[in-house]
């Protein structure tokens, strides 16, 4: 079922979602299921498979040139959607990105994807490996998501990139950007991120997840931008609860994320990491009971892989 239609289902009523991260190579799918089984009880439509880009290593061999490697951290996410919707029958949204993929590479990609019975994709840009100091798309690639949202939308209308291909089946995936309230760390300004979240949604995305934030007001004006720029589409506030003191200097630095004063106070009070993930549990349910007050479609948390703070917060609210 697509995102949109689970929205419509839930007549008005804040509904719990969240997202995970492919598993470390080595481990196998169990690691998936230990972090989604204790979340199952809250109900949730669907659930978000993140993506993680090949990197590249470059080694130098005997003759003294240097071997470029590709390094894979983590399974692929295609199959990992597959099991999630066999085994909990809710949906999985695969994450896809512009980074590291040709249009060949999306194409075959959404092709698999429409095989599985997944119905719903996340386009992102993605961000800049390690060895690059900016995003650099593939010589074949897209250099920005509102064009990979443009080849998704052309192929749910059956325009594939060989145009010689007879009888075409058309796809029919609901697409999801991103959204920034304190806009993306590259975007010169945020009149410059709303064109351009603008352009993914004239090009076919249909709904918007937003990165974390802490202060629900950055959420509120951001969505009130949106709204007085002519965008209508759902927009799901992204959650995050702070866990680690070190999180105060990362997520700030990684996502362009202001941390309330407030909240740092707490966190820098606290003696042991255990404490701060109390108080990121605590300050996270707080910020959630506003937004269903304000009747947001979905409460989206990120879970890096950990489920029992997301657990904590959701036994509260659900």
């Amino acid at each position: 079922m697509k995102v949109t239609e689970h929205i419509a289902n839930g007549k008005g009523k804040t509904q719990f979602s969240f997202e995970i991260l492919p598993p470390l190579k080595g481990q196998n799918i169990q690691s998936i299921f230990d972090s989604i089984d204790p979340l199952m009880e809250f109900k949730p439509p669907f659930i978000d498979v993140t993506y993680h880009r090949e990197e590249y290593v470059y080694k130098e061999m005997e003759n003294g040139l240097l071997q470029k490697k590709v390094v894979k951290k983590r399974p692929g996410t295609v199959g990992i959607c597959a099991a999630i919707q066999n085994k909990y029958q809710v949906d999985a949204i695969p994450h896809i990105l512009c980074g590291g993929f040709t249009k060949e590479d999306t194409e075959n990609f959404l092709i698999d994807l429409d095989f599985l019975g997944i119905d719903n994709v996340m386009a992102l840009r993605g961000d800049a490996v390690k060895t690059e100091t900016y995003f650099t798309p593939e010589k074949e690639g897209h250099r920005y998501a509102n064009e990979l949202v443009q080849q998704i939308d052309a192929l749910n209308k059956g325009e594939y990139l060989d145009e010689e291909i007879m009888n075409q089946a058309q796809t029919d995936f609901c697409i999801g950007v991103a959204g920034y309230p304190e806009k993306h760390m590259e975007a010169p300004n945020m009149e410059s991120d709303l064109h351009f979240l603008k352009k993914k949604l004239k090009n076919g995305a249909e709904y918007i997840v937003t990165q974390m934030f802490f202060d629900n007001n950055k959420y509120f004006e951001f969505v009130e931008k949106c709204r007085s720029a002519g965008i209508t589409a759902p927009i799901i506030p992204g959650l995050k609860p702070i866990s680690t003191k070190k999180q105060l200097n990362l997520i700030p630095q990684r996502f362009n994320a202001d941390l309330p004063e407030a909240l740092i106070k707490e966190v820098l009070k606290c003696e042991t990491n255990e404490q701060v993930k109390e108080v990121g549990i605590e300050w996270c349910v707080e910020q959630s009971k506003e937004l269903i007050k304000e009747k947001v479609p979905f409460l989206h948390y990120y879970s890096m892989g950990k489920s029992d703070n997301i657990k904590a917060i959701a036994r509260q609210l659900f």
